[in-house]
């Protein structure tokens, strides 16, 4: 959805701070607010003087003239004593009102602050505030002042809110009714926020008046212009529309004025407060205590001391479950977020935010009818993009190895359907910076310690904030963290800010925490738990579909995350087989019966091996001598409840389970699960509940429609039927001189465009990359997919579809009309065939002389290939710009081009030694290893052309080249075998020769 813009939103910079504080607009005086004053001013000369004139006249000294004695208690009580009691209640009654009118008066003549609280008078100052009020309504100060008279005689509780002169303070008007309590509201608004922002001080995560001056932010009504939001409110004070998820934060579920809470970050009010950060600007801003005007120390102090004590209840979520239930059970919280130096407030994958109020995520373009399961889990994206990529490569290079008669499987096949959109979701959710990081900053960690002679501490949970630091949560505290790890909120937490995880470089220890798995994400953090470290069983409960989903996310991500190394992941009760995820990790049991079996086995194994060793637990194996041969973790991820003695056993396993690095996860139905030490509730709205953990997620799952397409694209891509595909290209062009195309791209080597005027401008890299996508996908690309691999740290739908439209108009269109990039059915951009890359042409020279006229006339078959070898200038993109076309390294385009021109080479090859042209064969089998240099089957050709002329010194030299290229692996067999072949002694010779 196109986001509006005013004049408040432009990219202008924030103008001065407004040190001159504005006051609400005046409302106009009307008949009724005389009267209600005089009304106000009667009542008040009554219980002011016509009361205490009353008792004076009518009743007079209710007090002894004389001393008090012993003889009073014997004496009678009679009426008269009764009256005297009541008469001196009345009097400090009516003593007590009028401190509060006092006070009420002074507060509203000096326009200021929070009027001080008389002990004692609740009620009575509630109805001394109201009455100055309605008399002070015609006079000057009544629009900054106290709640208007619509609320008088309404009940107490809705008006017990302080007040504070400050209202005046914010800009703007409300319209309509909402002008007689814009300021009350306000007011007491600002006094609750400030009394939040000292509670967040106190923690660390909010500005104090010692530090400096707290600023707020009044939503202004929808006069003449859209509704506001929080994108625009950070755009224009902060400069930065991303950084909305920091005013989020601090103002998440506070109170505002109408008695309602912010719960998303997309659903704004007019007239609500919000807490700004630190460094906003803008002159529409309020900062509190510091532009009060004339503002005592007193009144200043009185704010601090009322912010001290607002907001008890709020907290982190982790907080929710503290003293719940009598188990001794571990606690998680959420950790603190660490204000974002750069600004962003949003990790790569999370950057997307709303650009209206009330906007839901599709209409934000969010999901933009890609699988959101997929989109939103950027870690199991990401893990599963780069095991299905390992999978496309191996099948590629297992159908070169194999070919005989001509290249097979050249291409993978092109999903469609639900797997298409799933793999499409992949390359949208994926953040593989993210995982790389965690990884390195875990294993970095682990060296760290190493170096120490300190253990590895007892892990429960990681969370990623959207910043992308990572906080690790101890099960105890250990002591301070090496550098760069700081200490977090409290001992237990130990945190690693993203700038200094961007330092680390590979290190050589074995991973350390590799039973860390997504579970979903609370206030913008994610959440991983440590499945390995739990002293027990984690149970899920809730419905079966609903927890096949978790379940089914757990063993994805476990199965295929990047900061492991080896595991075994066991599967008990899963509809959906899948262990083409990982066919070396994941395991499939049939039932409890045999799962229970299994693991008395390896639990008695583990004992032993953790004994012989000298171990106390796994996590300290893990950085011996033997950390990379032993100490994987084994988790079980069991779907079905186990039962009666079943149930029972499993718990004695599970009671040790966390020491030999073992990990249960337990579906229920009842919630009641013998050996439970955590238990988890997952409901039909996707929230996964923790009570005793104090953790209330928004749970990523894998619902069964995903898991079928995710394991319908490793199926595919599987290297065993690799064999099957066909090696036609998926795009194939006229390369008769009358199939010229209009716009002609060439991609191997540097990249140069023929056809077109280069784009003018900064967009000219920006539409040269998305070209080259598209260029790269003759099957389409999806517009979130286009986005994503721009802008992987994210951007609006308008900025994407402004550089579609731009794309579209630079290639312009055919003669007879059609656009040259165009939309087919499913929404995904493609191009016309008058757009040709040097690749697609490269894949046609080779498929016609192979398969098409060459097959039937020698000559055409050399002429092609020949003109095919000549295309190739150099790698693909070869001078692409450092920082962009990251994309590229979720393809499989930088194997399959060398295979191509392998193929390429070995064709040509053979045509010339089929007439005996030795020498042409020699040229054309360098020339390909210019970009294949890795290829066996290139130098095993090589060897085979040079021996075909005779020169043994020659060939000599070559096995010499070819053995110190090798370097310590070795020869590989076959290149072994067929030297022995052609040169018996070569062996020796090489000796010679080096």
């Amino acid at each position: 959805m196109a986001r509006r813009t005013t004049s408040s939103s432009t990219g202008s910079p924030p103008g001065p701070r407004n040190r001159t504080p504005q006051p609400l607009p005046r409302r106009r005086r009307t008949f009724g607010d005389f009267l209600k004053a005089f009304g106000a001013f009667l009542a008040l000369v009554v219980l002011l003087v016509g009361v205490p004139g009353a008792l004076a006249t009518q009743i007079g000294w209710p007090l002894p003239t004389g001393a008090p004695s012993l003889d009073w208690l014997q004496q009678e009580i009679t009426v008269d004593t009764f009256i005297n009691v009541l008469t001196v209640l009345v009097w400090f009654a009516w003593a007590q009102f009028t401190a509060c009118v006092l006070v009420e008066i002074k507060a509203a003549l000096s326009g200021v602050g929070m009027p001080n609280r008389v002990p004692g008078a609740g009620p009575s100052q509630l109805l001394a505030r109201q009455l100055v009020a309605a008399l002070l309504l015609v006079g000057a100060t009544a629009a900054s002042f106290t709640p208007g008279l619509s609320q008088l005689g309404h009940s107490i509780e809705g008006n017990q809110r302080g007040t504070v002169a400050a209202a005046q303070q914010t800009p703007g008007g409300l319209f309509g009714q909402q002008q007689e309590q814009a300021a009350s509201n306000a007011a007491a608004a600002i006094a609750e926020q400030a009394s939040n922002a000292a509670s967040h001080a106190e923690s660390g995560s909010g500005s104090t008046a010692e530090e400096g001056a707290t600023k707020y932010y009044r939503i202004q009504p929808p006069e003449g212009r859209h509704h506001d939001s929080l994108w625009e409110v950070a755009e224009r004070h902060l400069g930065d529309g991303r950084r909305y998820k920091e005013i989020y934060q601090l103002n998440k579920d506070r109170t505002q004025p109408d008695g309602s809470k912010l719960s998303e970050a997309s659903l704004i009010r007019p007239g609500w407060i919000l807490e700004m950060p630190a460094d906003a600007r803008g002159g529409d801003l309020v900062e509190m205590p510091d532009e009060a005007p004339k503002a005592s120390e007193q009144v200043q102090r009185q704010i601090h001391e009322y912010a001290k004590t607002g907001d008890q209840q709020q907290g982190s979520g982790g907080q929710q479950g503290a003293g719940a239930g009598d188990r001794d059970t571990a606690h998680i919280s959420v950790p603190q977020q660490r204000p974002d130096s750069d600004g962003s407030g949003a990790s790569d994958q999370q950057a997307q935010a709303p650009h209206a109020s009330g906007a839901s995520s599709e209409e934000s373009g969010f999901s933009f009818g890609l699988p959101e399961a997929l989109v939103g889990a950027p870690l199991l994206a990401a893990g599963l993009l780069g095991a299905l990529g390992r999978r496309r490569r191996q099948a590629l290079w297992q159908s070169a190895l194999g070919a005989v008669g001509g290249r097979r499987g050249m291409e993978p096949p092109i999903p469609t359907g639900t797997a298409a959109d799933a793999q499409d979701a992949l390359l949208v959710g994926a953040d593989p910076e993210g995982v790389r990081l965690l990884d390195l900053s875990l294993r970095g960690l682990a060296a760290a310690l190493a170096a120490e002679s300190r253990p590895l501490p007892t892990v429960y949970a990681a969370w990623l904030s959207g910043n992308g630091d990572l906080h690790l949560q101890l099960a105890q505290p250990a002591g301070k963290p090496p550098a760069p790890w700081q200490l977090g909120q409290d001992q237990t937490f130990w945190m690693l800010a993203r700038t200094d995880a961007e330092s680390y470089e590979d290190v050589d220890t074995a991973a350390p925490y590799p039973g860390l798995v997504s579970l979903g994400t609370m206030d913008d953090s994610r959440l991983l738990l440590n499945l390995e470290s739990v002293p027990g069983i984690v149970s899920l409960s809730g419905s079966e579909r609903d927890r096949a989903g978790v379940f089914a996310s757990v063993a994805a991500e476990l199965a295929t995350n990047g900061w492991s190394d080896r595991m075994t992941i066991t599967l008990v009760g899963f509809g959906q087989d899948l262990t083409p995820l990982a066919p070396n990790r994941l395991r499939h049991l049939d039932d409890i019966e045999a799962l229970v079996e299994t693991m008395e086995a390896e639990t008695r194994q583990r004992r032993g091996a953790l004994g012989a060793a000298g171990q106390d637990s796994v996590l300290t194996g893990r950085t011996g001598p033997a950390q990379h041969t032993r100490w994987a973790p084994h988790l079980v991820l069991l779907a079905a409840e186990p039962q009666g003695e079943d149930a029972v056993k499993l718990a004695e396993l599970a009671a040790d389970a966390s020491r030999l690095g073992i990990g249960y996860l337990v579906g229920t139905e009842s919630g009641d699960l013998p050996g439970a030490a955590w238990e988890m509730e997952i409901t039909g709205e996707g929230k996964l509940l923790a009570p005793l953990l104090g953790l209330e997620l928004d749970a990523q799952t894998l619902p069964l429609a995903l898991q079928q397409a995710v394991v319908e694209l490793f199926v595919e891509a599987d290297p065993e039927r690799a064999s099957t595909n066909t090696a036609t290209p998926p795009f194939l062009v006229d390369i008769s001189e009358q199939g010229r195309p209009a716009v002609y791209a060439r991609l191997v080597g540097p990249y140069e465009i023929i056809g077109l005027e280069t784009p003018d401008g900064e967009r000219s890299p920006l539409m040269h990359e998305a070209l080259a996508l598209l260029l790269l996908h003759r099957e389409g690309v999806h517009p979130r997919v286009l986005s994503s691999a721009l802008w992987p740290r994210g951007v609006t739908d308008d900025v994407r579809d402004a550089l579609v439209e731009r794309l579209r108009a630079w290639l312009g269109g055919d003669p007879d009309g059609t656009p040259r990039l165009g939309t087919d059915a499913s929404g995904r951009l493609t191009l016309a065939k008058s757009v040709v890359s040097d690749l697609d042409v490269l894949r046609s020279l080779y498929h016609e002389a192979t398969q098409g006229q060459g097959v039937n006339s020698r000559a055409v078959r050399g002429r092609l290939l020949t003109d095919a070898l000549v295309l190739v200038r150099g790698p693909l993109l070869a001078d692409r710009p450092q920082g962009r076309y990251g994309w590229l390294t979720h393809e499989i385009i930088d194997a399959q081009l060398p295979l191509l021109v392998a193929d390429i080479g070995l064709a040509l090859s053979a045509f010339h030694l089929e007439k005996g042209r030795a020498e042409k064969a020699i040229e054309a089998l360098n020339a390909s290893l210019n970009s294949a240099p890795a290829d066996e089957r290139l130098w095993n050709e090589l060897l085979r052309a040079t021996h075909a002329t005779g020169d043994t010194d020659r060939l000599q030299r070559l096995a010499a080249d070819l053995v110190s290229r090798s370097g310590a692996r070795g020869v590989p067999p076959r290149t072994e075998a067929l030297l022995d072949e052609l040169l018996p002694a070569w062996r020796s010779g090489v000796a010679a020769v080096g």
